[in-house]
């Protein structure tokens, strides 16, 4: 980061390298909030204390800056670590949190691609007059907000004649149920029907008086339940009997949930094991593999940092990922397929069945390569395949000479 007159957009890569880094975003946002005295009209500035206030898990603050940047501009720019840029990409996002929108600067460090972000509304779906781009990429994800503004999307990217990547009309398909309801009957591959459910049909399992085959098939627990709109496994909690759906209910005030079965995806040695993958262009690509003795596994809490054993398989993974992709082809083509995206990432396990088990498909899961070499040595070659392939798709998309921004 620098923060020489005037600031400039810096996205999100800075603020999630220096949180993966460990270092203290509290005094670079306090250098940034120090800075608006002198740059009170810099959108910049705005936008990046937002990303610092979200960062640092300050929603209030962070919704409060980001209003306030828009209200001066709503397009931003990223220039191209290497000079001069090959390809132009338009990145629509929708304003919210750092879960919002796909974060293609993070998977996209220093590439030869000039990132020009415009933050879209119902009313103005797209940026006027449009910027030179050589083509667009949807990064909005699909939430109640954010729905009318894909809809307004779908109409207005008519008249644009560059390429679309993650068309809008095609991002409600990573939807939870929407997402298991596509992926059913998809040979080796495994995502328990999810049901959207209400907080009363919930009260009425737990009080006995509906059955719980009465509202999920087969019926049987334990089951998975979440709040609708959640994300990160907030108050997502597995639940063994009606007595827990009460208990959940006393701790959880949502008003609707989501409701799955849940599949034990232990392997033989006890140790859950979740696998991060990209689809770019329909092709697999290796993210990360988390360890973890809990069945909710988030990476930077699994113990990955630790835990040398654990690196060392993941490392395994990787390196051997082909393996696993072919093990897998059919369920991978068919999430590929069925969902309609060009980039979209997957969340998974295997069971010991040998099939794929699907947690989420996503197109605003992070991907990066961020994680520190000492302890990492063997994640930036596979990261840098992910970034490349990305890039080589891009090109191939047919953008002409080099570009400044």
């Amino acid at each position: 980061m620098t923060t020489s007159s005037p600031t400039p957009f810096w996205g999100l890569a800075p603020f999630l390298r220096l949180n993966t880094a460990g270092s203290n975003l509290r005094e670079v946002t306090e250098h940034l909030l120090q800075r608006t005295d002198q740059e009170p009209d810099n959108a910049n500035l705005w936008m990046n204390l937002a990303t610092a206030f979200f960062s640092m898990n300050q929603p209030d603050m962070g919704f409060a800056m980001q209003e306030h940047a828009l209200g001066m501009q709503r397009t931003y720019q990223i220039a191209a670590a290497v000079q001069p840029a090959r390809f132009r990409l338009l990145v629509l996002m929708a304003a919210g949190d750092l879960a919002e929108n796909t974060p293609i600067d993070c998977l996209l460090e220093n590439s030869r691609v000039d990132l020009i972000f415009y933050y879209a509304s119902v009313q103005n779906p797209l940026p006027t007059p449009l910027p030179a781009h050589d083509a667009v990429l949807v990064a909005i994800s699909d939430t109640d907000d954010s729905r009318p503004i894909l809809h307004a999307l779908e109409a207005a990217l008519c008249g644009v004649s560059t390429p679309v990547l993650n068309a809008p009309q095609h991002i409600p398909n990573v939807e939870r149920s929407a997402a298991s309801e596509l992926l059913q009957q998809v040979p080796g591959l495994q995502m328990p029907p999810t049901l959207p459910v209400t907080r009363q049909t919930l009260q009425a399992v737990a009080s006995g008086q509906v059955g719980l085959a009465e509202v999920l098939a087969g019926g049987q627990f334990p089951i998975i339940l979440r709040p609708v709109g959640s994300h990160a496994g907030r108050d997502l909690h597995k639940v063994d009997d009606a007595q827990g759906v009460a208990r959940y209910l006393s701790e959880i005030a949502d008003t609707a949930f989501y409701l799955s079965r849940f599949i034990d995806y232990r392997s033989d040695d006890g140790l859950f094991r979740k696998y991060r993958v990209a689809l770019i262009a329909g092709q697999p690509f290796a993210c990360h593999m988390a360890i973890s003795s809990h069945w909710m596994i988030h990476y930077v809490n699994a113990g990955m940092y630790e835990d040398s054993a654990k690196r060392a398989q993941e490392a395994t993974w990787m390196a051997t990922f082909a393996d696993f992709a072919h093990r897998h082809a059919t369920a991978l083509q068919a999430i590929a397929q069925r969902s309609k995206l060009d980039y979209v990432c997957v969340d998974c396990a295997e069971t010991r069945e040998g099939e794929l088990l699907i947690f989420e498909i996503d197109h605003a899961m992070v991907v990066h390569a961020m994680d520190s070499e000492a302890l990492f040595p063997y994640k930036q070659t596979h990261m840098l395949k992910v970034k490349e392939a990305f890039e080589s798709f891009l090109f191939s998309l047919g953008a002409a000479q080099p570009h400044p921004l």
